[in-house]
């Protein structure tokens, strides 16, 4: 059925599709639905949107729940090209106020549909959600309504539109839907360590079906497709979808069924990381009365996982967080974990000028969308360039993970050369890479890498294809557990500071400097 809407500023006449009773189903996998030989479609201008409609919402978490009005058209919206939509290395970053322009954020979520094969957007299963900076809300129900215009079989979103980049990578690559479906990708709501606000920034960036970025290849074709586009596909007529409820929503469209599914957005990511780490030998650490721990999430949403980790499965005082409650603003601060910014962990790990207090032994922060992170020892800075170079000099012996050893190692570009002398030492493949994660997910996938890092604060492995602030945390707690095994009784622990002055006295030091030139 076509419905032909007026080229006239005014809202185009829709006849609706006969809608269906309300209902309420279990996650008990169905019989595959038929498509529908209609298509329900709408040809209209760019007019003014509609009244919001009510929230749909599930019914309860592990159920499925069908709004009202589950059949929705499909709109055909008129649009004209906005200059400078060119996705960097970490995506498409503007201020809040430039996305909100009208069909900004629709113009470049439908050059990516257009730029992806057929098969990673009709019948697909794709993950929209991000840090919770402002504006994420909005852009997750935007981005719903056209992934259900453009034939997507379900919509993944962490409860709240709350994942991190790292746990995004992670659902993509494990996650399975109750019927067997993976995700073929995501789109990450996320300008990293950027300041977020109704004045400050946002970001959207697509992640592949291996959970890294997209390759040149894909972001070449969504720039290309964005200066030319004139229309997208939208659902106007389907209702948002609480967010905030865990619960599967299911509606029916010109193409068969659509469901958006919300999630808890920690546990995938917790489960992934017990397969990595010896959560046992960290508590025990964490337990020790000689060792003392501190997180700070500035704010970020590190937090949604922060309690979850440390505190319920570490055993961590909840004391020992520090702004670990999401913020859509970040509390007015700056989430990039670094001495300038993380002004309150600095201070507290004996680092500020105000210091005046004993020091925690170990001390970490991560960034807004948690793919950074610093970590401090009592009044001692680790540069992320020593960071990773530890950790892979220690990661056989530290993390079950890395038992059988590591496939080889690599860095960015600007990073040290810390990494390189560990890697020859140890007889380790080597690699240095041009800035940008998607570089290192090309040797991960190849079987090449399996630790990497950057001087930029982001440190990972081939676990996911993301840097991964929370997992570095967790590398430094194994190793401290590891050198302190035997030990968690004695006088005194191996400390954060013991470890870096050992590694400098065996593989040398090595200095760099970093300039940041902001708001340029």
């Amino acid at each position: 059925m076509i419905l032909l809407g007026s080229s006239s500023p005014s809202t185009p006449a829709i006849i609706a599709p006969r809608p269906r009773r309300l209902r309420h189903r279990t996650t008990t996998p169905s019989l595959p639905h038929s498509r529908s030989p209609h298509r329900h479609l709408v040809l209209a201008s760019s007019s003014p949107a509609p009244t919001p409609r009510p929230l749909a919402r599930a019914h309860r978490p592990g159920a499925v729940a069908t709004a009202a009005e589950m059949v929705f058209s499909v709109t055909k919206k008129e649009t004209k090209p906005y200059e400078g939509q060119k996705p960097g290395t970490s995506g498409l970053r503007k201020k809040v106020t430039v996305f909100q322009q009208p069909h900004y954020l629709a113009n470049f979520v439908q050059s990516t549909f257009n730029a992806l094969p057929a098969d990673q957007v009709k019948g697909a299963t794709i993950v929209v959600s991000g840090d919770g900076r402002y504006f994420s809300k909005d852009a997750v129900q935007i981005i719903a309504k056209m992934a259900a215009a453009n034939g997507v079989r379900r919509v993944w979103v962490g409860q709240d539109s709350l994942l991190s980049t790292p746990a995004v990578s992670a659902i993509i690559r494990e996650r399975i839907s109750a019927d067997g479906a993976k995700a073929t990708g995501a789109f990450i709501l996320t300008a990293s360590h950027n300041p977020g606000g109704p004045t400050e920034d946002f970001g959207i960036k697509y992640n592949m079906g291996n959970g890294g970025p997209a390759p040149e290849s894909v972001t070449d074709k969504i720039f290309s497709n964005t200066k030319t586009i004139t229309e997208y596909l939208i659902a106007e007529d389907l209702p948002n979808v609480d967010i905030s409820v865990i619960g599967v929503t299911s509606f029916t469209g010109p193409e068969g069924p659509f469901d958006v599914d919300v999630f808890d957005s920690a546990t995938d990511y917790i489960k992934l990381m017990k397969t990595i780490f010896d959560f046992e030998s960290i508590k025990k650490l964490l337990a020790s009365p000689k060792f003392s721990f501190c997180f700070d999430g500035l704010h970020g949403v590190a937090g949604a996982y922060a309690k979850r980790m440390f505190v319920d499965e570490l055993g961590a005082s909840e004391s020992s967080l520090l702004n670990c409650v999401p913020k859509e603003d970040f509390g007015g601060g700056h989430p990039d974990p670094n001495l300038t910014y993380a002004k309150e962990l600095v201070d507290r790990m004996g680092l500020g000028k105000t210091s005046n207090v004993e020091p925690p032994e170990f001390g970490a922060a991560a960034d807004g969308d948690a793919d950074r992170n610093m970590v401090l020892g009592k009044r001692f800075f680790v540069t992320p360039s020593d960071s990773v170079a530890i950790i892979a000099a220690n990661a056989v012996q530290s993390i079950p993970y890395f038992a059988s050893g590591l496939k080889g190692v690599a860095r960015s570009m600007p990073t040290s050369a810390a990494l390189d002398v560990v890697a020859k030492n140890l007889n380790l493949k080597f690699f240095e890479v041009p800035t940008g994660w998607k570089f290192f997910g090309n040797l991960m996938d190849a079987g090449m890498c399996s630790v990497c890092g950057e001087e930029s604060f982001g440190t990972g492995s081939d676990h996911i294809r993301e840097k991964d602030g929370i997992w570095a945390v967790l590398a430094w707690l194994s190793i401290l557990a590891y050198k302190n095994k035997d030990n968690l009784g004695g006088d005194k622990l191996v400390t954060v500071e013991d470890i870096v002055l050992q590694h400098w006295a065996t593989y040398g030091r090595h200095y760099y400097t970093r300039y940041d030139y902001e708001e340029c």
